[in-house]
């Protein structure tokens, strides 16, 4: 029989937030894989784990993955932990659980502190509909084409950010999509917690003149739906109606379909569409 995996979530920074089924599970396994193996050995010494562990980290994550999933098939459980908050999330546990799941074994998530939703719940901004990004690339190509996507999102938008990146970041971020309301979460659950309701704008202004320090959650809200409905319709009401309808028909629409979907388009009603085609 093959082993468990599990996925602990581990507090974000205020300890008090580990819960009872992480340490008694942390206590039972048979190895633990942590992201620092030194920082993780402060949380194991206060909850009093004795467990071995073993290092699973960004640039070791293929062999060290293939390594766990053996030990795995042998039938021995294994934890996986990260320095802060939940496995997988924006963290290498990904390739390990996408191994795990290849070779059959059963994966498990002890649910727990995550720094995005923690941070998302503090901002201020709609929570109904989000979407998380973590780190924007660091390969220029890829982090222009992320950067132009996320000018065109309505969700609410979560990234993670290092402090000496902030400013570089905020930059790019108000240069692609404009002086969006933004919230900044810092040392979440901390004793020095701090959550910025701010601008970008305003946020570039205060950071080039006080050093950013520590981690940040930036938590920022997505492009107007009603502004999104009106360019759309201004960007089709820039060609002729009949090469609009002509547009829809040459993908296969018949006409009374096109009709209603460029009256839709150019806000319009379908009845306007028909009579100024019947006057032509």
């Amino acid at each position: 029989m093959a082993g468990i995996l599990y996925l602990c979530a581990t507090p974000i920074g205020n300890l008090g937030d580990m819960t009872p089924r992480a340490v008694e599970t942390l206590r039972a396994v048979d190895l633990i894989a942590a992201e620092d193996t030194r920082n993780s050995i402060r949380l194991l010494n206060h909850f009093q784990i004795k467990t071995s562990m073993t290092s699973y980290h960004e640039y070791n994550k293929i062999e060290k993955a293939d390594y766990l999933v053996e030990k795995l098939l042998q039938g021995k459980n294994v934890a996986l932990i990260t320095d802060a908050g939940t496995p997988a999330i924006s963290d290498p546990g990904e390739v390990l659980v996408h191994k795990c799941m290849q070779s059959g074994i059963t994966v498990t998530s002890l649910p727990g502190p995550a720094a995005c939703i923690t941070a998302l719940t503090l901002s201020g901004l709609s929570t109904r509909r989000f979407c998380f990004e973590g780190f924007l690339p660091a390969d220029k190509k890829e982090r222009a084409e992320v950067l132009l996507e996320l000018r065109e999102e309505s969700r609410t938008i979560i990234l993670y950010e290092a402090p000496h990146r902030l400013i570089r970041t905020l930059k790019e971020l108000y240069d692609n999509v404009g002086n969006r309301r933004v919230t900044l979460c810092r040392e979440l659950t901390k004793k020095f917690e701090t959550i910025l309701p701010t601008t970008l704008e305003e946020a570039l202004f205060s950071y080039e003149r006080e050093e950013p320090r520590g981690e940040y959650v930036i938590v920022m809200e997505g492009k107007n739906r009603q502004e999104k409905k009106e360019e759309k319709e201004k960007t089709w009401q820039e060609i002729p109606i009949e090469e609009h309808m002509a547009f829809y028909e040459k993908e296969g629409m018949d006409k009374k379909s096109a009709m209603k979907q460029v009256a839709k388009d150019r806000g319009t009603t379908k009845r306007e569409i028909y009579q100024y085609l019947l006057n032509k």
